[in-house]
């Protein structure tokens, strides 16, 4: 047996080990607090997880567990819930929870669609004093807030998050983000900005923006930009990454037009429509002028005092066949479509001509002042043409036998629901269709060009606003055409950072003609369109949800109204006018607009005097940016200017269809078209810039 003195001095020398393992073992019992790892994260898991930590923790690292609960309430979608939760945050808030806490605030505020509030909260932040990755939320809410509207404060906010992003992924989106940015900005726009010495990484976009805006009709000497451009700036973000647009460059290969199939309707109701395009693509393709310059032309316009004979055109929907009545030939003195509700983009923003009864030439004109075209597009007589009659079987049998005949390329179709067809064929040649579907498609081998009132609503939506107007009245028909050019107008004007539209509906000219011989004239006033109304939280009843009314507040009341928009034919202007004019004087304040459907060609000095001061669009070569052009058109058609119109498209056709790569490619790649200033969206949707003139002592001049 061993002695007892021994087992004590054991037990004492064992004591320290034993005491020391019970300590650890009980350290190792108790959770740690991984909430502030969590705020110093990105993080990644999700609100029931946080909201159930919340619900364990009795110490400070509840509140953050709560707000760590809100921010990820807010990424999932769960406003409302994210809200009440961010309404029970104690007051008593640490330095790191108060940082949070302004963050949580401004993001709370862009959930909730108060743009505004967002950035105004941002104002109250400094950046400096956050952590790193509070910092990339910081500028995301700035970017967020821009809504892609470029200006220097998001192109500051792009560059400052991009050292702060770490995955590639989002790092690629910054710089596409800040290319997209860049690309939307005018070089006027950027010659304005004024940017700090040590702002390198700012300078460098801006010169590469520079690069692009003077070569990006070369795309072989935008290539040779780019590249010189990232020698000089190797540090740049986007020389590391090139922004993918422009890294499409590097395959760019341009499309051949050797061998072109030409697919429109050449019997039946819609033939004369087709047959005017093809003699405008045939007249390009041939060697016809090029348009001399940009669509607001330095020289006048001689289109509405050009010596026209009667005629009587309405070019209206190429949509369903079966809705049109049967079209004459083009060499015939009419030739009539009816009114649809699916006008297509494809006819004519002039959907009803009037008789044109000719007049003598009496407007005075400006001297032309030449200016260079953009990029003309060269002739072709050797180029081969076969033209496929839409008309005469279906459109897949039509697709194989071009494929057959090994077309480089297709113009073409013209009809809404042909283009429809050639989508749901999937064929790979490469495809400008000469109108839209109803959902368009982004296909790599398919762009879409179409003329459409839509078009010019649009353009007028931004012609209005560049002339600093705030608050339009739009006078349309009363009619699904009149519908369309308004929402069409106020999704315009909404992009454009404008409040609300309203619209007055207008019926037939006896319903005109009633009005001014009762000497009610028009009133200032109109009802919102719906498409230019801030959304609202609606009520939810039965799971339908119901929409909020406008408030009054939202609604532009009429004295306010600083701009006309009107929609109407030669006919209807001619009463609209004066009945305007009896209603709010001569000296409102109101500046009139108006669509080129009032423009037919033979205005007489009594007309253009009653319209003093009317400013209205039409494309380029009617607005004579291509006198030589518009003199074989009117003769190929019999001065029918909607026909006109649509031969000037099959010339620009020709055009598109030598720089398919490019506008398919290029970012911002622009033509100077006989149909306007042609650009394409990231869809390849090709937009259109038209002319706007103006009736000035009985003349037309420039509207600008």
């Amino acid at each position: 047996m061993l002695p007892s003195r021994y087992l004590r001095s054991k037990a004492t020398r064992c004591l320290p080990v034993v005491l020391a393992a019970l300590l650890f073992a009980g350290c190792g019992t108790q959770s740690t607090d991984q909430s502030s790892t969590h705020m110093q994260g990105s993080a990644q898991a999700d609100s029931s997880f946080y909201l159930q930590q919340m619900q364990q923790s009795t110490d400070d690292s509840k509140t953050n567990w709560q707000l760590l609960a809100i921010r990820a309430l807010l990424k999932e979608g769960k406003t409302q819930q994210a809200s009440e939760l961010f309404a029970q945050l104690p007051q008593d808030l640490n330095d790191n929870q108060r940082k949070e806490y302004a963050l949580l605030a401004a993001e709370m505020k862009l959930a909730q669609q108060d743009l505004a509030g967002a950035q105004a909260l941002l104002g109250k932040i400094d950046p400096a004093d956050l952590e790193q990755n509070q910092q990339a939320r910081y500028w995301q809410i700035g970017i967020t807030a821009a809504q892609g509207k470029p200006s220097l404060t998001l192109l500051r906010a792009l560059v400052a998050q991009e050292p702060l992003l770490t995955a590639a992924d989002l790092k690629q989106k910054n710089i596409d983000a800040t290319w997209q940015a860049l690309s939307s900005i005018t070089q006027d726009q950027a010659k304005t900005f004024v940017i700090n010495a040590d702002e390198v990484t700012l300078q460098g976009w801006l010169d590469l923006q520079r690069v692009w805006f003077d070569n990006r009709n070369d795309p072989t000497m935008l290539k040779a930009g780019i590249a010189d451009w990232q020698t000089r700036y190797p540090q740049n973000p986007g020389a590391k990454m090139l922004p993918t647009q422009l890294a499409n460059l590097q395959n760019f290969k341009p499309a051949s037009t050797n061998k072109v199939a030409l697919l429109l309707p050449l019997n039946g109701q819609a033939a004369v429509f087709g047959r005017a395009i093809q003699q405008g693509f045939e007249a390009a393709k041939n060697g016809a002028s090029p348009v001399s310059g940009p669509a607001v032309p330095q020289q006048v316009a001689q289109a509405a005092s050009t010596v026209v004979s009667p005629s009587q055109t309405s070019v209206s929907d190429l949509t369903n066949p079966s809705a049109q009545q049967t079209a004459v030939a083009p060499d015939a003195q009419q030739a009539q479509a009816p009114d649809s509700a699916a006008q297509t983009a494809a006819a004519t923003s002039d959907e009803a001509g009037t008789d044109n009864t000719a007049q003598p030439a009496e407007a005075n004109v400006a001297q032309p002042v030449t200016a260079p075209a953009v990029a003309a597009t060269p002739a072709n007589p050797s180029a081969e043409l076969k033209v496929y009659d839409t008309s005469s079987q279906p459109m897949d049998q039509i697709l194989n036998q071009v494929q057959q005949d090994g077309a480089s390329i297709v113009v073409g179709p013209l009809l809404k629901n042909h283009v429809e067809e050639l989508m749901r064929s999937h064929t790979t040649l490469n495809v400008l269709a000469l109108n839209q579907p109803e959902n368009i498609e982004n296909r790599a081998n398919i762009c879409y060009f179409a003329l459409s009132p839509e078009d010019e609503a649009r353009d007028a939506a931004r012609h209005i606003h560049e002339q600093g107007r705030h608050t339009p009245l739009l006078l349309i028909p009363r009619s699904a055409l009149g519908d369309r050019i308004s929402n069409a107008f106020a999704q315009e004007w909404q992009k454009l950072g404008g409040g609300v539209v309203l619209a007055q509906k207008f019926g037939s000219t006896a319903e005109l003609r009633m009005g001014i011989n009762s000497g009610s004239g028009i009133a200032m006033t109109g009802s919102p369109v719906v498409a230019s109304l801030p959304k609202q939280q609606g009520v939810t009843i039965g799971g339908l949800n119901i929409p909020a009314a406008p408030s009054d507040a939202q609604i532009t009341s009429g004295g306010n109204v600083d701009a006309a928009y009107i929609v109407a034919t030669q006919d209807e202007i001619a009463l609209i006018k004066p009945m305007i004019t009896m209603r709010t004087g001569s000296q409102s304040g109101v500046m009139l607009y108006a669509s080129s459907r009032s423009a037919q060609g033979g205005a007489g000095p009594d007309f253009r005097l009653e319209m003093e001061g009317l400013q209205f669009n039409d494309i380029p070569m009617l607005a004579g940016a291509n006198p030589s052009l518009m003199q074989q058109a009117l003769k190929s058609v019999n001065n029918d200017y909607s026909l006109a119109r649509l031969y000037a498209m099959g010339a620009d056709a020709w055009s598109l269809a030598n720089n398919f790569t490019q506008m398919r490619q290029v970012p911002g790649f622009e033509l100077n078209g006989n149909t306007g200033d042609l650009t394409a969206n990231q869809d390849c949707v090709i937009n259109r810039k038209l002319s706007w003139l103006k009736y000035q002592q009985g003349q037309i001049v420039p509207a600008n």
